[in-house]
């Protein structure tokens, strides 16, 4: 057997075994290791150690496609600093995504433009970076998409795809006008993710006032009762990033002036 028939041949057996960084590389790590005279052992060690590692790259970018988080958001780039009352080291526990494994649900709570969002997308990319499958959704458009489920009778069929996500971010709760159909099929879901999975939800409003939300007080009281039974509470007291950023530069304008 040629040579060209060898590498036709171990080619197509590395592709049918899915080691398609060892088809890319094998040549030039032979190569490489013939240059520093590797034993055969440290030869296949290197391919592996690619591998390995290009396997995990690709499982992470297919996580982070998958979770529909926003791009640009990321941990290094939140101000912890801005808030004194939230525990940096707390904030990095949560980020490792033991939390994950309690199925244990993150509010955070915050006036408008205070970084929730931002928080909330950050840790989600660090899990995703982890190993681990979370999705984000605006609190409108996932109870839209319950409601067109259930109208189509499949909200089942919903429920357990989403249940494949060990977190489900849902932003920007308190935003909506919620009528009784829309209260119903979201604490179906919470109800669904209780002690199952990880809900990681922003709100502007506190809990005091979570009945402008679900209406129904029984339904209110429920959904809060669930909610914070293994959970942590974040909250951001400080002022709005944008305003904050909008008077930097107000003051830069008059300087130059």
């Amino acid at each position: 057997m040629n040579t060209i028939s060898r590498q036709q041949e171990l080619e197509a057996m590395l592709s049918a075994f899915h080691l398609p960084s060892f088809t890319r590389h094998y040549q030039a790590f032979a190569r490489q290791a013939e240059k520093e005279k590797l034993d055969h052992v440290g030869y296949l060690l290197q391919l592996a150690r690619t591998e390995t590692e290009d396997r995990h790259n690709r499982r992470t970018e297919r996580l982070l496609r998958e979770s529909k988080l926003p791009r640009g958001k990321r941990l290094e780039d939140f101000d912890l600093s801005r808030f004194p009352g939230l525990s940096p080291s707390r904030v990095r526990e949560l980020a490792d995504g033991g939390c994950l494994d309690n199925c244990e649900n993150i509010l955070i709570f915050g006036n408008p433009g205070t970084g929730k969002t931002h928080l909330s997308i950050a840790l989600g990319r660090e899990w995703c970076l982890r190993g681990r499958r979370v999705k984000y959704t605006p609190a409108a458009a996932l109870v839209q998409e319950l409601l067109a489920a259930k109208r189509d009778l499949r909200l089942n069929q919903l429920l357990k795809r989403l249940d494949k996500y060990e977190a489900l971010l849902i932003d920007d709760i308190s935003y909506i006008p919620h009528d009784r159909d829309e209260t119903d099929v979201l604490f179906l879901l919470l109800s669904e993710c209780y002690e199952h999975r990880s809900v990681v939800i922003t709100s502007n409003l506190p809990f005091s006032k979570w009945g402008q939300i679900f209406k129904d007080p029984v339904t209110t009281v429920a959904a809060i009762d669930r909610l914070v039974h293994h959970s942590s509470v974040l909250e951001l007291n400080g002022e709005s990033y944008r305003a904050v950023e909008a008077s930097k530069r107000n003051k830069q304008k008059e300087v130059q002036f």
